[in-house]
């Protein structure tokens, strides 16, 4: 893991709070806590850390309204969000993935795997590997070097994880891309999250193309690929 990763952990439960960050820093990782939600949130626009742990239920101002501010401030809007929840419903869930989260997890909860995703989307994050063109693909374009997509010109804003979704879908345009491969390939671990995590950010990203939804085709019982442009 990167050594002067910083993490921000937002949770009001000091056991948790505690153990989250013992197990970052162990592995190398700069981490600071918050106890609450607008501590959090002022934390996180001052320190600008390269990851955020963010529990759903928080004093003050609530998990999902933190992401929310998060992602409509341009300052913050590009720092990686993992939901921490002890909430197991789905539609909790879908809820923080559609405020604009890369990830969650629900307690209780493996250290490992936190650790795992936490590396995970540092990885991604730090990239190095995306080829710096232009790739245009009817009235979608996307930018490596300046990582920004437009459609029709105009500029959209999506997450670090949507646009490398729409990257690797335009990388293999016409081949279908299955779930599980998608989930190693794109949040760069295997089956440790449900496929339906696949689902809903492919919905947000259509969400965001607007008329360019269409580019991305499901294959019923498989998964999605990149068709051509009419």
């Amino acid at each position: 893991m990167n050594m002067n990763a910083k993490i921000l952990v937002i949770d009001d439960e000091p056991d948790v709070a505690d153990l989250v960050a013992f197990n970052l820093k162990t592995a190398g990782c700069k981490v600071n806590t918050a106890a609450n939600g607008e501590a959090g949130l002022a934390k996180a626009r001052v320190e600008l850390p390269d990851l955020i742990i963010l529990d759903l239920m928080l004093p003050k101002l609530s998990g999902t309204e933190v992401c929310k501010q998060l992602k409509r401030d341009p300052a913050t809007a590009a720092i990686p969000v993992i939901m921490l929840t002890a909430r197991g419903e789905e539609v909790d869930r879908i809820l923080g993935l559609e405020l604009g989260a890369d990830d969650y997890v629900t307690k209780p909860f493996s250290p490992r795997e936190l650790n795992l995703r936490v590396q995970s989307i540092l990885r991604r994050r730090q990239g190095g590997g995306a080829p710096p063109e232009r790739v245009k693909h009817g009235v979608l374009a996307l930018d490596h070097s300046r990582h920004e997509v437009s459609v029709s010109g105009k500029l959209l804003e999506l997450t670090a994880t949507e646009f490398k979704l729409l990257a690797l879908l335009l990388e293999r345009k016409g081949r279908v891309q299955s779930r599980d491969r998608l989930l190693n390939d794109v949040w760069g671990y295997e089956s440790l999250i449900d496929t339906r995590t696949v689902d809903t950010h492919v919905r947000r990203l259509r969400e965001k193309l607007g008329k360019a939804a269409d580019y991305v085709e499901t294959v019923r019982g498989v998964g999605y690929r990149m068709v051509d442009a009419v």
